[in-house]
């Protein structure tokens, strides 16, 4: 610690860092882990049945999916919920819930964000906060996306730190399944975080100045893989 520095002026400043901790938690009591987006089905078709493919698999949804939709869309909510702009809100929310592709993808976006909303608005934390328990539960069926941007804004997390918990909270997410479905020892999981987690900074610089214009979601095999999970015989995770 500098010389002169008290413990107080040391830590000043990072209540927005350790909130955001708290929201890209796999702790976070919202049900993630029960869903596999598609990746289960992968596992049982044979696409993904080793640690390369299922680096293709996670990777490829990270760079062509969450970083050319999810992650701009979620700028642009922080930046509306900060601006007090809940029209605008509503908008995005509507165009991600629209942008589901099958029953499953949107019965697990919708849940989630339940989830998050009801422990936001019982959370002092979060609840206190003048107004923002109120705009929150105005949105109509909130996606997880809507609820998880309004605590980052609520809590005046910077737009890169909340892209890049948030990316990181998705991928780990799915090395998590893909440890369990393929299966993969701990080390493998670790290896595949770590390469992911190189690629999610300069995804996040892309997602920031990304027009609306340019965003997509387009990947087939995810719509595909999520379809035919549905009537998977067995089954660990809900998507």
């Amino acid at each position: 610690m500098p010389v002169g520095a008290t413990p107080l002026a040391a830590g000043a400043g990072l209540l927005p860092l350790v909130r955001l901790l708290q929201l890209a938690s796999p702790a976070l009591p919202v049900g993630a882990y029960t869903y596999s987006q598609g990746l289960e089905w992968a596992v049982e078709s044979g696409t993904v049945r080793t640690e390369a493919e299922a680096a293709a698999w996670i990777g490829d949804l990270l760079q062509w999916s969450l970083a050319r939709f999810e992650a701009p869309l979620l700028a642009c909510q922080l930046a509306a919920w900060t601006a007090g702009d809940d029209v605008e809100v509503a908008r995005l929310n509507g165009d991600f819930l629209a942008s589901r592709e099958t029953a499953e993808l949107r019965a697990e976006t919708v849940q989630m964000g339940w989830s998050l909303v009801k422990l936001l608005a019982e959370l002092e934390a979060f609840a206190a906060l003048p107004g923002w328990r109120a705009r929150l539960l105005a949105i109509d069926t909130p996606c997880f996306p809507t609820a998880w941007s309004a605590a980052a804004a609520a809590w005046q997390v910077p737009v890169d730190q909340a892209l890049a918990a948030y990316l990181w909270a998705w991928a780990e997410n799915q090395v998590m399944a893909a440890v369990k479905a393929v299966p993969l020892g701990q080390s493998a999981g670790q290896r595949l975080l770590a390469a992911l987690g190189q690629r999610i900074p300069q995804l996040v610089g892309a997602a920031c100045s990304l027009p609306e214009a340019q965003w997509s979601n387009y990947t087939p095999g995810l719509a595909i893989a999520s379809s035919r999970h549905e009537t998977q015989y067995t089954r660990l995770f809900r998507s």
